[in-house]
């Protein structure tokens, strides 16, 4: 008899692990999501900054389980895990399970600052990179019509909070479209004086990285224009108002928040269960602390006993592609009586693109450091090849190449789902 699984989350973790799975008889999988399609998190600030159509980087779950009879979709979001009954309470209803697999992610973390949450604009999700890229357009066509002068910076004026890749690629995209597209399009908005802020509360910038690649890219993003803080956190965002710990202000209507994220918290899930930073402890195969037949993987999870990584695995896309297959490898082991795989994290190496022929790449095995063209060659190589299916590839392509060469973009569009419904007249008919 075939055994059920249900995974929660079609991110990398999940989506690797279903379709892994997806290649045996011996098991029912059926993933869960509140969205229908996979998408590329590392390429969301391209859709932010209107360089790549959402399409371009997302791709609907149902197509990807096409032809592969043991793989089932199930639109919803998790309310409540009931372990003593091995089922699951869904936003639409409840599901049984005989495996259960958390591949949830993790979330935009705030710290606790309300007014942070209500106003800045996350770096997350697809929904987050479509809702900045609507704020600061909008923006920019009001500072065309405002006549102060300190209002006009308020509109242009872009803080980006969290010095790690995201923060770094967007602050060095928006610099760069400040010198070429912003020239174009808004000619009127030139010489305001307005500029684009990267604040960290660390010492330097993508701290994970080396010394070398830190150096470079504070370099990099100098001579680009954007302004670099250290050493400070932001405490405050209220009337249009950045604030720092130190007392000082930042005047901007434009917080972009990248600067930490942290798991999720599920009903029936006992606090015994969580970790640093709320992710789930597991052991070397998976499992979730407390349970036989739970298991959390991705950056929900934070693994036990794992001394080179003594405070869990980085939060990145190469520890969930592989927890996902190692754990899809498990099942496979044990569904031919065969012993399961302890979880070995493989270190690919780190990269992050400052802007136009410019990147910073570092490779463990052998230690290289790379930066400029060759980086930046390696960054759009990798990225392309990570994206999940060939229509991605293509699109994305395509747009990188108009782009590269127009130092343009057509996709400069504000779209809003209309709050509410407008009223029609009924159609009178002609007589």
């Amino acid at each position: 008899m075939q055994k059920g699984i249900v995974i929660i989350g079609g991110g990398f973790a999940g989506i690797n692990l279903a379709l892994a799975l997806g290649k045996t008889s011996h098991y029912e999988v059926t993933l869960v999501d509140k969205n229908n399609y996979n998408f590329f998190p590392p390429l969301i600030y391209q859709v932010a900054t209107a360089f790549l159509e959402p399409s371009s980087i997302s791709y609907p779950i149902r197509k990807l389980f096409r032809y592969k009879k043991n793989l089932h979709f199930r639109l919803g979001e998790l309310l409540k895990v009931m372990p003593a009954e091995n089922k699951i309470l869904l936003s639409n209803g409840t599901v049984e399970y005989d495996e259960l697999i958390f591949a949830t992610g993790a979330e935009t973390n705030y710290f606790g600052m309300d007014n942070v949450r209500k106003n800045a604009i996350p770096m997350k999700t697809l929904s987050d990179a479509i809702q900045m890229r609507n704020r600061l357009l909008t923006h920019f066509e009001e500072a065309t019509i405002a006549t102060d002068p300190d209002e006009v910076r308020k509109y242009l004026n872009i803080v980006v909070a969290g010095g790690g890749p995201t923060g770094v690629e967007i602050s060095g995209m928006f610099a760069e479209m400040r010198h070429t597209i912003m020239r174009k399009d808004y000619p009127e908005l030139i010489n305001t004086g307005a500029h684009v802020y990267l604040v960290d509360g660390g010492h330097a910038l993508l701290k994970p990285m080396s010394e070398k690649s830190q150096r470079h890219t504070y370099e990099a993003l100098t001579k680009l224009g954007v302004k670099i803080i250290l050493n400070s956190h932001v405490s405050d965002f209220k009337d249009d108002q950045v604030m720092f710990a130190d007392g000082t202000a930042i005047s901007s209507k434009n917080l972009i928040w990248a600067a930490g994220v942290s798991a999720m918290i599920f009903e029936g899930i006992p606090a015994t269960s969580y970790g640093r930073g709320r992710r789930m402890i597991v052991n070397a195969y998976h499992q979730l602390q407390g349970f036989e037949n739970i298991y959390a993987i991705g950056d929900t999870a934070i693994q036990s006993g794992d001394a080179n990584f003594p405070e869990g695995h980085p939060q990145v896309a190469q520890v969930a592609i592989q927890q996902g297959k190692n754990l899809a490898r498990n099942f496979h082991e044990l569904a031919k009586g065969k012993s399961k795989h302890a979880f070995v994290y493989s270190d690919r190496g780190s990269m992050a693109i400052i802007g136009r022929n410019k990147a910073v790449v570092d490779l463990p095995k052998p230690k290289v450091h790379m930066s400029g063209f060759i980086a930046w060659l390696a960054w759009l190589f990798i990225h392309l090849l990570s994206l999940i299916s060939y229509r991605n590839r293509f699109n994305t392509l395509y747009n990188w190449t108009v782009a590269y060469f127009s130092k343009d973009q057509s996709l400069r569009m504000i779209i809003r789902p209309v709050d509410k419904p407008a009223d029609h007249e009924p159609v009178k008919e002609i007589t």
